[in-house]
């Protein structure tokens, strides 16, 4: 029984490999999309530079996503008694997912693997123990994310981008304004990443600090002297970029700095967030079948288990990303640095805001909008509305698709089981 588990457990582990593949393929190029979009790198860059921070995104900060998944979504205490439903529900999410997934990254659309999962979780759970199993609030929260994202990414991102317009292109010295204002655009840049991933980062050192050292420094503290290390730095580095740069390309070539920096920093976050919706099923099977019981309110994921993800995301991402990249980043609008940077800055903010009132998100969602943003203050016909009206479509049907994918899988799948 202990060697067909093992087994089992190898199979499901290959399909959560499988789903974080799709998942790189298609959410990763949130991160680069417009990095690419705008000329400040290359898709062979983009590929080397979100597969290296979405890995150790994923592998350092992958956990607390990935139980909450795997424990929150469906009442892991309805299941106490038939864990192997459980179990069948799981490999039932991932074959729906990830089908799904591969689909819309086939056509291009940047969905939300989020969305894909809860649907599919909703789908399962439903079939196997009626509709009174599925959270409604989760699912009420995920549709209010989903239609608040893209406004406020879009209106942050096209008020920020009219202000650069207005302090800098417009003015009669635009290289000197620009001169001034790289100490508050570094500022800026790394306040808003730096809230999102220089607490993760310092948490455990300032941990350490405290129990270790008996140094009493609080923990946020820590996070301002290096975001403040960094954001002198960076304003040192970008100076001497405006000074050694040919005239023509000194704005802009500026701004591609800022942009990449960015898209690191969404790309790292976002390895650290959504690799829960490929290896959760994957980690709430392996528990079951180590355990004999379903998991209680925390999981602790294995090593092993966060590897499979990331290296599926970042194999993903070298394949296929290319196809979502060129739709985000080419196929709305045209984009420069400068307006890529303010769409990536609206859409870090976006989510940050919403992580900070408890609602679920989609990076997809917030880039969009950022980018839509930029267009509505360049030029209303700039934008390719043919390709938003596809993306639209696409973020309306996650959700029921993958659930009807996931109940007719389930069903299935019980009756052979069984």
């Amino acid at each position: 029984m202990v060697y067909f588990m093992d087994i089992q457990t190898a199979i499901v582990a290959l399909l959560a490999f499988y789903v974080a593949w799709n998942l790189g393929a298609n959410d990763v190029a949130n991160a680069m999309g417009t990095s690419v979009g705008s000329k400040a790198i290359t898709l062979k860059q983009a590929i080397i530079i979100a597969g290296v921070l979405e890995f150790l995104g994923a592998v350092l900060f992958g956990q607390e996503v990935t139980s909450t998944l795997g424990t929150k979504i469906a009442n892991p205490a309805l299941f106490a008694r038939t864990p192997q439903t459980l179990v069948i529900g799981m490999i039932s999410v991932l074959l729906s997912s990830g089908v799904w997934l591969q689909i819309a990254t086939a056509r291009g659309l940047p969905v939300s693997s989020s969305h894909a999962i809860v649907g599919a979780i909703a789908g399962f759970s439903w079939v196997s123990l009626g509709v009174g199993a599925i959270d409604w609030s989760s699912i009420g929260l995920i549709t209010i994310g989903w239609i608040l994202t893209p406004i406020i990414s879009g209106a942050i991102a096209a008020g920020f981008y009219s202000l650069i317009q207005q302090w800098i292109f417009n003015q009669p010295h635009p290289l000197s304004q620009l001169q001034e204002w790289i100490p508050w655009l570094s500022t800026l840049l790394l306040s808003v990443f730096g809230i999102i991933v220089l607490p993760t980062i310092t948490q455990p050192l300032s941990q350490f600090l405290l129990t270790e050292g008996k140094l009493h420094i609080p923990p946020h503290d820590i996070t301002l002297f290096i975001g403040g290390i960094a954001a002198i730095s960076l304003t040192l580095m970008s100076w001497r970029q405006l000074a050694n740069s040919q005239i023509e390309y000194k704005i802009q070539g500026l701004f591609a700095k800022f942009q990449v920096l960015s898209a690191c920093f969404v790309a790292f976050a976002h390895g650290s967030n959504d690799v829960g919706n490929a290896i959760a099923p994957l980690a709430v099977i392996s528990y079951i079948n180590q355990q004999g019981k379903v998991p209680s309110d925390e999981l602790t994921i294995p090593l092993w288990i966060l590897v499979v993800g990331a290296m599926g995301i970042v194999a993903g991402l070298a394949v296929w990303g290319k196809k979502v990249i060129a739709t985000i980043g080419e196929n709305i609008i045209s984009l420069a640095p400068s307006s890529g940077f303010c769409a990536e800055l609206a859409t870090a903010i976006t989510i940050l805001l919403a992580s900070r009132l408890g609602l679920p998100v989609s990076t997809s969602h917030a880039l969009v909008g950022g980018v839509v943003g930029i267009g509505l203050v360049q030029n209303l016909k700039s934008i390719k509305f043919s390709t938003i009206q596809n993306i639209a479509a696409a973020w309306l049907i996650t959700v029921p698709i993958s659930a009807a994918l996931s109940a007719a899988i389930f069903t299935i799948m019980a009756i052979f089981w069984h």
